[in-house]
């Protein structure tokens, strides 16, 4: 019933022939000969794998099932003298069932009738094991199938929850939990209470449990049973009270007055179940968070910390670690109140049990992210678990050490995790890289040593996540520590000399484009840009040449030997890369066809480079191109952004005399990721924001507006429930503030006809806007969503982009309609009507567009001197993330990490 065989092997004596002296087993190992430790070994080995072989060689008793077979062998459930007799059959027939179904072949509405009736009749059968596997059966069809087959079943398993045998009555109350619902729940309510209370450990949790799973579709049923939860609370079976204090808690999990007092009485200590105590501690830990600020600053945040600490000295295990995984998470806590819970899982760290050793290893990690100072006594321990056989316990100390270890300590630690990083997978070393780097961040002076590591690792054997995770820690490191940052590019270089992936390497020849003419020596980098021109894929090569377009275009110097290098490409195989190649030369102010390879001329006699081309060509300096800021500054723009600006300026250019010149700077600029400061609005009245000034772009009198620098999200004007439904969108222009009203009506017997949004400065507000025209929705029907639109521009004197306050309203001519036919009824001009909507503000925000950019310190240390001002500021935040969201919320901004 377990699982487990026990062989019994006996090894008979051989058969002495006649005449000799019988000798026993020692006597006979001290011979050489006849039974011996080691041949007793090697028998059970060879038994072993003879075993093992023949399991590998038998086939599945369930790989040839067909199912109308198995249907058919199942309608001996009918006959009572198989049920009765033969329970094991009936077992056997029950799993080639559930194979079936667990498979996925999925039984007809008639055959799983036919089937629930023939289980029914099983319930003859007093069989123990049979009865199992029908409520195992049961519970796991149940979900499948047709309500109306349920109650063929259900009769049966209420008789069984009323049974004398408490194995039927704990099963059947946890098949029917599975099954019924709150209509059925009504019936049998009265027996679920009675097992919740009996003195049966096996019939109480079942109950428990039921009720665990009924409480999501009949919470308020199961809240009635909550005096019956409460005395089960006070079982002397451990398990009866983990699940009643699970049961009790979603019961009152709404009322946080109830769960505290819950919490406080059971923290005297009414509770002995292991279980049930991490339960409450996790309860505990969830309502001192929920709380927020200081853990220790209220009554209740110091007592759940003394019981906490008092949960330390808990006989169970599993209680001590949960109690200092708490104590480890309490926010608020100071690095002193740590100590008891450190302890703790200091003594863990030496337990023979792996499982001990991990979930220590893994709170500390996370106590080092924040508090690293106070998890420094447990060094010496985490360093003797580096050559742990458990991987995952050597990654969390290795990557513990590295954030607690001192920088005299770097090196020595560099030197233990060279050899273990070639015996763990790809995913433990991301997670080693990523704790290298943090580490280099922390001590900079040490950057020679850790940036030396990681480029070692780089010429090993690993995957593309591995790989691009150490790529990723050597830039981001050259962009933090400028000591790095030549060290560093040169070890990229040498790494795509033999790298495999694509990706990285056209990564690393973006970044050698940028950063490679600003070193000392970039010279010695076009080698290795050129080899990747010579060697590598179409994708590689084309990234390569916009690498050297950009040293030409940066280096004077280096233009002409750089060309020549270029003018090799433009016969290259692929599309691409000759039309980068040729591009890249037309920028440079190259004459394409000076010198171009003819059709005739074979590869090799193209012109070589030659080093004297450096010297001879340096004081040559070739007219660039205007455009060529396009091979040395990144897009203001994602490619997504790009290509909707692109279709806004073909609609803009259409409706306007004069077509505009196709720029950048003509371009319009479209927001994708603003958010809204108010509620979002209902997706009948919401528009899609890569579509918001495209719509613009379709009215003839707004066409001629200019170009749309931004537009804001919707926000809503009104309740998602009232009658009439309307949001706003703000689109900003050169000297216009457009509002885009999208009104949607919905009551069905009344027609909105030329409806518009009047707009008023609020009293307190200045008069920065004057309204200029509007555009007036013609007719609006049920459910239909249509648009208005106001022109404002700014006053005279004042300054455009200023704040500003309006009190809104939407009129409208109301024409009564019948809902069925859609006639008039009554007078065809209809009535005036208006709707008040809520104020309208522009603030500094609105006039604030946000743009992709890639490198955001090259953008800031390109921007002018005298575009920058400097002024202090008093902000009412005492936590600096808090305010550095609130000004970028303000200002409609976005962070760059």
């Amino acid at each position: 019933d377990d699982g487990v065989l026990f062989l019994s092997y006996y090894l008979p004596p051989k058969a002495p022939l006649r005449g000799t002296k019988m000798t026993s087993p020692l006597e006979q190992a001290d011979d050489g000969g006849g039974l011996t430790i080691s041949s007793m070994v090697k028998e059970f080995q060879g038994l072993k794998d003879k075993f093992k072989r023949e399991d590998a060689d038998s086939p599945s008793p369930f790989s040839d099932l067909e199912k109308a077979t198995v249907l058919q062998e199942c309608r001996v459930f009918s006959d009572s003298k198989v049920v009765t007799e033969s329970p094991r059959k009936c077992s056997q027939l029950i799993t080639k069932l559930l194979h079936i179904v667990t498979q996925g072949d999925a039984m007809s509405s008639s055959e799983v009738t036919e089937v629930f009736f023939g289980v029914t009749k099983l319930f003859q059968s007093s069989d123990a094991s049979l009865r199992r596997m029908i409520y195992f059966f049961i519970k796991e069809v149940a979900e499948t199938c047709n309500p109306d087959d349920i109650i063929i079943v259900t009769s049966s398993l209420t008789k069984d929850m009323n049974s004398k045998e408490d194995l039927f009555r704990a099963n059947s109350i946890r098949v029917l939990a599975k099954m019924i619902d709150a209509t059925m729940l009504g019936a049998i309510e009265r027996y679920i209470k009675q097992a919740i209370v009996d003195r049966n450990a096996m019939v109480s949790s079942s109950a428990l449990v039921a009720g665990t799973h009924l409480i999501r579709g009949s919470p308020d049923v199961v809240r009635r049973w909550v005096n019956e939860v409460q005395e089960a609370l006070h079982s002397s079976s451990d398990m009866v009270q983990f699940h009643a204090l699970s049961l009790l808690y979603e019961i009152k999990q709404h009322d946080r007055l109830a769960i505290s007092k819950l919490v406080t009485k059971l923290t005297r200590g009414t509770i002995s179940s292991p279980l049930a105590t991490c339960l409450l501690i996790r309860y505990i830990t969830t309502i001192v968070r929920d709380s927020g600020g200081n853990a220790l600053a209220s009554a209740t945040g110091r007592a759940a910390y003394q019981f906490l600490e008092l949960s330390l000295r808990h006989r169970s295990e599993a209680v001590i670690y949960e109690a200092a995984k708490a104590l480890c998470n309490l926010p608020g806590i100071e690095e002193r109140d740590l100590g008891p819970a450190v302890a703790v899982l200091q003594l863990f760290l030496s337990s023979p049990k792996s499982t001990l050793r991990l979930a220590a290893m893994r709170a500390l990690s996370s106590v080092a992210i924040a508090k690293p100072s106070a998890v420094i006594k447990c060094n010496d321990d985490m360093e003797s678990l580096i050559a742990d056989n458990n991987r995952s316990i050597a990654t969390f100390a290795i990557t513990t050490l590295l954030k607690t270890g001192s920088e005299s300590s770097v090196d020595r630690l560099m030197k233990q995790i060279s050899s273990f990083m070639n015996e763990i997978a790809d995913e433990f070393k991301i997670v080693v890289v990523t704790a290298i780097r943090e580490l280099c961040l922390k001590y900079p002076l040490k950057h020679r040593v850790l940036v030396g590591f990681l480029a070692n690792f780089l010429r090993e054997e690993g995957g593309f996540e591995f790989k691009k995770a150490i790529v990723d820690a050597i830039i981001a490191l050259m962009c933090v520590i400028s000591e790095t940052k030549e060290s560093s590019l040169f070890h990229l270089c040498e790494f795509i000399e033999d790298c495999e992936f694509t990706a990285l390497s056209t990564q690393i020849l973006h970044l050698v484009g940028i950063v490679g003419p600003t070193t000392v020596a970039p010279a010695r980098y076009i080698r290795f840009v050129y080899n990747r021109v010579i060697l590598e894929n179409a994708a590689v090569r084309a990234a390569a040449i916009t690498t050297l377009a950009k040293f030409a275009a940066r280096l004077p110097a280096l233009q002409a030997s750089v060309s020549v290098l270029l003018r090799r490409s433009l016969r290259d195989e692929d599309d691409e890369v000759r039309d980068r190649a040729t591009v890249a030369l037309r920028l440079l102010g190259e004459n394409i066809t000076k010198d171009a390879p003819g059709d005739g001329e074979a590869e090799g006699s193209q012109r070589p480079f030659r080093q004297d081309a450096l010297a001879a060509d340096s004081t040559r300096d070739l007219p660039l191109q205007p455009e060529i800021h396009l091979l040395l500054e990144p897009l203001p723009m994602s490619f997504a952004q790009l290509s909707a600006a692109l279709k806004e300026f073909e609609v803009a250019g259409s409706r306007e005399d004069d077509a505009l010149a196709l720029s950048l700077t003509t371009l319009p600029v479209v927001d994708y990721t603003r958010p809204s400061s108010q509620s979002a609005v209902p997706a009948s009245a919401s528009l899609s924001s890569s579509n918001d000034s495209a719509e613009l772009y379709k009215i003839p009198e707004l066409a001629t507006l200019g170009r749309v620098h931004s537009s804001t999200s919707p926000i809503q004007l009104t309740e998602s429930e009232t009658e009439y439904v309307v949001s706003c969108i703000k689109h900003i222009m050169s000297e216009h503030v457009v509002l885009e009203f999208a009104i949607t009506n919905t009551i069905s017997d009344q027609l909105l006809v030329d409806a518009c949004i009047v707009i008023e400065q609020a009293p307190d507000s200045p008069q920065h806007y004057d309204h200029v025209a509007s555009v007036h929705a013609p007719i609006l029907r049920c459910g239909a969503t249509e648009r208005a639109w106001l022109i404002l521009r700014g006053s005279p004197g004042s300054t455009f982009g200023a704040p500003a306050h309006f009190l809104a309203e939407l009129k409208f001519r109301v024409v009564e309609i019948d809902p069925a036919t859609g006639e008039f009824e009554g007078d065809e001009e209809g009535f005036p009507e208006d709707y008040p909507l809520e104020d309208i503000e522009i603030s500094t925000a609105d006039f604030v567009a946000k743009a992709d950019i890639s490198n955001f310190r090259q953008a800031w240390d390109s921007l002018e001197k005298d575009k920058e001002v400097l002024q202090k500021y008093s902000l009412q935040f005492k936590d600096m993330e808090v305010a550095i969201d609130a000004v970028i919320s303000c200002l409609g901004m976005q962070s760059y990490t």
